[in-house]
């Protein structure tokens, strides 16, 4: 029987399949991003309405219908990658998001065909949720359990910062559509650009995913007389509360902090929006580039000092960060967003090694995919709707933060309850 624990791959396929996951998870987050950086013009082309905040209150609802059906994509990829096999899962997540984005690139808008274009629009949604469902928990796994016990949170960093490097692209995109061109000319025909040009990344994530290496399974793969979904949801569910703690408070405050912040600080603080993208913009950049050497010192010293100093400082430090967001002045702006980008770094760093180690081989795509779902689809999804629903219903601009500190105390208490899995061997 072949090991249920770790499988040695040579370090020149381990890179492979690193770079693998990490192009393919450029592509998924570079979907979901355009789509959300977008978020004003997508209002007025598809969700055209006399007020402003319905009109936005309806393109985020849309954008948290890709999270919601997440968990069904968990549900399908889980199965897939945990009973036939994980190289799979991520050929067929990142083709199906390819083909989704280029869809919507390629949509009439509601002046064309009426409000079958909303319809169309949230559909396509839908499918680039089911793919997401699979995409980052799938490569995750699959980097994870062919990686060195010494380098396991190294190599898996490399999968957060290609999913960073996507929603960096996707605000790098906004930002120089922003920049050269005229409200009137995006609504006309540029904001199809980014979707279109997500289908060229998802050329490439399709090319090196169809050659990369997947060992041998073990023998227990063809012996399942439930489905592994079954499994995971009737012996596991402890297991999957805890990957939906340990999500909990980076997923929130990212989708606060980079995708809901963009539009607050148009919309509320009256920043221009070249200037709010060119802070965005800096502030990817950071956390595309942060997890790594972060990552590097939690295979040194180990996943739960990285993780409490990442989650304790979210909790104490998101009120004064958001008061520097709070004005108009661009500097304290960008060091408000700056750091959260750190923080949130810390987290990114160890969580995915984190979560894939606490869980057994037998249902590891299965329970990692359906909990990170379930957290990113009910908190990370709806993050930018609560939080313009939650500012709107109290008049309080710092209402979402309070939202984000009490998150962040449930992720803390995670992390004390798991044990240190640095170096130690993945569960069979």
């Amino acid at each position: 029987m072949h090991s249920t624990a770790e499988v040695a791959v040579p370090l020149a396929k381990m890179r492979k399949n690193a770079f693998a996951g990490a192009v393919g998870n450029v592509m998924e987050w570079y979907d979901f991003a355009a789509y959300a950086y977008m978020a004003p013009y997508i209002g007025q082309l598809f969700f055209p309405s006399d007020d402003p905040f319905t009109s936005l209150l309806a393109t985020y609802g849309a954008f948290a219908a890709g999270y919601l059906s997440r968990p069904f994509g968990a549900l399908i990829f889980g199965h897939i990658g945990d009973k036939i096999s994980r190289k799979l899962v991520l050929f067929l997540s990142v083709s199906l998001m390819g083909i989704a984005t280029v869809l919507i690139g390629l949509l009439p808008v509601h002046s064309q065909i009426g409000s079958l274009a909303a319809v169309a629009l949230i559909v396509l949604r839908i499918l680039q949720g089911l793919s997401v469902g699979g995409e980052y928990t799938g490569s995750t796994t699959f980097v994870v359990e062919y990686a060195p016990s010494n380098r396991r949170a190294f190599y898996t960093s490399w999968i957060l910062c290609g999913a960073a490097g996507g929603f960096l692209l996707g605000s790098a995109s906004a930002t120089l559509l922003a920049n050269l061109l005229d409200e009137s000319q995006i609504l006309d025909w540029a904001w199809r650009i980014p979707f279109l040009f997500g289908g060229v990344i998802g050329l490439l994530a399709v090319f090196l995913r169809s050659h990369i290496a997947e060992p041998p399974a073990p023998e227990y793969q063809e012996e399942w007389q439930r489905s592994p979904v079954v499994v995971a949801f009737t012996d596991h569910w402890r297991d999957m509360l805890k990957v939906i703690g340990l999500t909990l408070s980076a997923s929130v405050g990212f989708y606060m902090m980079f995708v809901y912040a963009v539009t607050y600080l148009i919309e509320r603080m009256h920043v221009s929006t070249a200037a709010a993208m060119d802070i965005n913009t800096l502030c990817m950049v950071v956390l595309t580039v942060l997890p790594l050497p972060i990552a590097m010192l939690s295979d040194r010293i180990g996943r739960k000092p990285i993780l409490l100093t990442g989650t304790l400082g979210i909790l104490v430090l998101s009120w004064p960060l958001f008061w520097l967001m709070h004005h108009q002045d661009l500097t304290m702006i960008l060091i408000g967003q700056l750091g959260f980008a750190i923080l949130f770094s810390w987290i990114y760093a160890a969580n995915s090694a984190t979560m894939a180690e606490i869980l057994s081989r037998r249902v590891r795509v299965s329970v990692l995919s359906i909990g990170y779902n379930i957290c990113l689809s009910v908190f990370g999804g709806t993050t930018p709707l609560v939080a313009t629903y939650l500012v709107e219903r109290t008049a309080d601009d710092f209402a979402p933060v309070y939202y984000l500190m009490g998150l962040s105390v449930i992720s803390l208490l995670t992390v004390l309850s798991i044990p240190e899995t640095k170096g130690k061997p993945l569960r069979p």
